[in-house]
């Protein structure tokens, strides 16, 4: 188990929480599993060391029953359902209240957990997981209809309602494992849906902590419930569930395919934010330096596992030999360590499952012909670290041009033309669609690009670029749906439309006839 020694940076809170025994939350009470397929406690181990620092709860079957059950009942009969928007939105508001005052602890367990640098988790996740909850807490009490005039014969009142959906099941990811919690939940919850979520079995430490703070912060008993289990298991009964009327899932394509398959039963609304292999295409009038920061930071971010990874570069010949160049000397000066050195700026991968992955697409790179610019093998002998690499004069065929690697792993492709839709063609030649980046100094080129790429965010001159405000989602096989902004709140409610009629028209039958 984790010994706090090891880790200076390490707060006694924190220290305390991973010593805890951690079970479901169900019903607002930590309990154990009524039965797991597992037979036993889920590990958790620490990225950077490779040791096991906490145990968690294996949700099975029963105990989805169970949560979806408690989750029902208070959506339908609890307090949740008399409590008015603005009552949702002083509670949204209060967790984020909790969640600033608990920074500093919540940023150590992610690092220790996912392994990416504290600076990042304590700058980063923690601002964005407080803006979320303030912005969505914002906007349950604007989930509002429209009044109309209807053409039927007669007088009528006609208006629409929005109401939530209902139950929610929730499936995260493991590469921004708070973000992803908060994202999720801030906005079915300002709808006024209750929730099962499942966090990643890598990293289900910060969202048992949330959990924590969720009873403090006062929400009913039932209106969140946290299961942690294996994706095969509490996953796959989560989404086959006849209870659930919604599933949100964020992933890779192939889990997505069967989240869609397993809802299809009952035909629960489905959100899918799925996997991206995204360009980041260089026009020949770019400011060159700015590109080599910009990419830089589009693909080694969180080394790489971000599903809107630019992993695809895309440069005209003109400057390609520069922008690689530099993108290449960039990659082989970054500092990859613990997230606890405050001179690190890669972490390790979370497993040693995705640190046999990556190594296969490494090898998959040199082996169909790829120039080896920067990186190219493992980071020492101890943690999941892989060194930041750089492929040059890459070909579409390859299969690190491809396939999503989620790793520090660019791929370099040089093109001639200046033609918008041709380079729109390259950028396109992907089975995903999730973000892309233009880069360049003349904005009505950016323009004519815009609408040429398909993909659901498209930035210029940056990368990674958003806010609890600006949707996020793909088109293709990046999933369906879009989270965040309004679009994303009213993605937890249906439409409900109402006809009262003040004068009745005449009788229908004689007017037929």
């Amino acid at each position: 188990m984790h010994d706090s020694r090891r880790h200076p940076a390490l707060g006694p809170a924190s220290t305390r929480f991973i010593r805890q025994s951690h079970g479901l939350l169900i019903g607002g009470e930590w309990v154990r599993p009524l039965s797991t397929l597992t037979g036993e406690d889920i590990a958790v181990y620490d990225p950077a060391s490779e040791e096991q620092i906490a145990s968690v709860a294996g949700a099975g079957p029963l105990d989805v029953d169970r949560a979806v059950a408690v989750a029902r009942a208070a959506f339908k009969t609890g307090a949740w359902p008399r409590l008015s928007g603005a009552g949702r939105a002083r509670l949204l508001w209060k967790l984020a209240d909790l969640l600033l005052a608990n920074a500093d602890e919540l940023a150590e367990l992610e690092t220790l957990d996912n392994g990416k640098p504290l600076h990042d988790t304590r700058a980063v996740d923690m601002n964005v997981a407080c803006e979320l909850l303030r912005y969505h807490g914002g906007w349950a009490t604007k989930l509002n209809g429209i009044s109309t005039r209807i053409g039927d014969p007669g007088e009528y009142q006609a208006y629409t309602v929005r109401e939530p959906v209902g139950v929610v099941a929730q499936i995260i990811p493991w590469n921004f494992p708070l973000i992803m919690a908060v994202m999720k939940l801030a906005p079915a919850l300002a709808a006024g849906c209750t929730v099962v979520l499942k966090p990643a079995e890598e990293t289900p430490l910060t969202a048992l902590r949330l959990g924590q703070l969720i009873c403090e912060a006062g929400f009913p008993p039932g209106v969140v419930n946290i299961l942690t289990g294996i994706g095969e298991v509490a996953g796959a009964a989560l989404a086959a569930h006849p209870g659930v009327d919604k599933i949100a899932f964020t992933g890779s394509t192939e889990v997505g395919r069967k989240i869609v398959q397993a809802a299809a039963a009952n035909l629960k609304r489905v959100t899918l934010e799925l996997g991206g292999k995204s360009p980041m295409i260089v026009l020949p009038d770019a400011d060159v330096d700015a590109v080599i920061n910009g990419i830089t930071i589009g693909i080694f971010f969180n080394a790489g596992q971000s599903c809107m990874a630019g992993s695809r570069l895309l440069v005209h010949e003109s400057l390609h030999d520069r922008v690689a160049a530099g993108v290449a000397q960039r990659a082989k000066a970054l500092r990859v360590g613990s997230g606890f050195d405050a001179a690190t700026q890669i972490g390790p991968l979370v497993s040693s499952t995705q640190l046999q992955r990556v190594a296969d697409y490494l090898e998959a790179g040199r082996r169909e012909g790829a120039t080896l610019l920067a990186g190219g093998g493992r980071h020492g002998s101890r943690g999941y670290f892989v060194q930041p690499t750089v492929f040059g004069q890459a070909d579409p065929a390859m299969r690190i041009v491809r396939e999503e690697i989620f790793g520090p792993v660019l791929a370099v492709m040089p093109f001639a033309t200046t033609d918008p839709e041709e380079i729109a063609d390259l950028a396109n030649d992907s089975r995903y669609g999730l973000a892309a980046s233009v880069w360049t100094r003349d904005l009505t080129q950016a323009h004519r690009l815009i609408p040429l790429i398909d993909a659901g965010q498209v930035w210029v001159n940056g990368h990674h670029v958003g806010g609890a405000d600006l949707p996020v989602g793909g088109t293709k096989q990046s999933g369906w749906g879009r989270e965040n902004g309004e679009d994303g709140v009213k993605a937890y409610t249906e439409v409900k439309s109402v006809a009262i009629a003040l004068r009745p028209p005449g009788d229908w039958l004689a007017i037929k006839g």
